[in-house]
């Protein structure tokens, strides 16, 4: 009997040390980010795809992006603590030490860019390796803290997996790659920016200059406006290129068009807990959009 007792206290023990590490992955960013390169990877070529580089590719990258998402934990784990949104995260509240965070990270780094050279391909591994410097350390330890343009300049390594499916596949840049990412980097302003505005007292009380912050919540809100506009043309591109069918235009036109209404709502009648309903938006809104790309693939290649 004492000896059950034992396992269970252990086992009670265990399970929220696990719960832990998971969360500092961000695996609700990691899924959206892996459905972009699962994309990536089906557009890059008709009919149906390797299996090696689609579940090694899979794998490695999202690992990596892992790794990323527990670096920017361990980064940011001070001024984690001070905001109402963060410090409830494994580090601040003393679940994970510093130590530990930075092995754990590292070790999901190492073996995702491992099985990326070995398994898929070396152009694959290096630029998911680039896309994890630029964010955990360009942008969390430098642009987060100097520049109102953080997410924008600091957007782009956020902005690359869907180019990192497509080289997976083919081993090679290709233009319609790169569309997608400007998709991505167009869309990563509004979303972020909309995060921004609710949590803007959080930013300030941390000194973060966000632009809700530096620029005012008004000023935000026409950049908003202005972005979802500038991502509406960039979700065209597929189109006007001969990447993407009528499936696509038809879904691309009405997201964009909610969008827009989202953020127009933003700026000229706001209400409480609208900027949060817009982040929440742009979120099914990049999901959507890119399962639309691949039906449409799929339906006209």
């Amino acid at each position: 009997m004492a000896k059950n007792l034992t396992l269970s206290a252990i086992g009670n023990r265990s399970w929220p040390q696990w719960q832990a590490y998971y969360e500092m992955t961000k695996p609700k960013v990691v899924a959206l980010m892996l459905l972009t390169v699962l994309v990536g990877m089906c557009l890059s070529q008709p009919g149906t795809l390797p299996l090696k580089p689609l579940l090694f590719g899979l794998i490695g990258i999202g690992m990596m992006s892992a790794a990323a998402a527990a670096f920017n934990h361990l980064i940011d784990r001070e001024i984690d603590a001070k905001m109402a949104r963060t410090y409830n995260r494994p580090l601040p509240k003393g679940k994970v030490s510093a130590n530990r965070a930075a092995i754990f990270a590292a070790t999901l780094a190492l073996i995702g860019f491992a099985l990326l050279y070995l398994q898929v391909n070396p152009l694959t591994a290096w630029l998911t390796l680039a896309s994890l410097l630029g964010y955990a350390l360009i942008y969390t330890t430098y642009l987060k803290r100097a520049t109102p343009q953080n997410i924008v300049i600091g957007g782009l390594a956020g902005a690359m997996p869907p180019l990192l499916g497509w080289t997976a596949i083919t081993g090679q840049f290709h233009g319609h790659g790169l569309l997608l990412v400007i998709i991505i980097f167009a869309w990563t302003p509004p979303h972020f920016w909309a995060l921004a505005i609710h949590r803007r007292a959080d930013y300030a009380k941390v000194d973060i200059p966000m632009l809700p912050v530096t620029h005012g919540t008004e000023f935000t809100k026409t950049c908003i406006l202005l972005y979802t506009i500038l991502l509406a043309i960039a979700c065209l591109l597929p189109v006007l290129v001969g990447m993407s069918g009528p499936l696509y235009l038809v879904s691309a036109t009405l997201l964009s068009c909610g969008f827009i209404y989202k953020a127009w709502q933003l700026k000229f009648a706001d209400y409480p807990g609208l900027a949060m309903q817009v982040f929440k938006f742009s979120i099914y809104h990049l999901m959507l959009l890119f399962l639309a790309l691949m039906l449409d693939h799929y339906l006209w290649s």
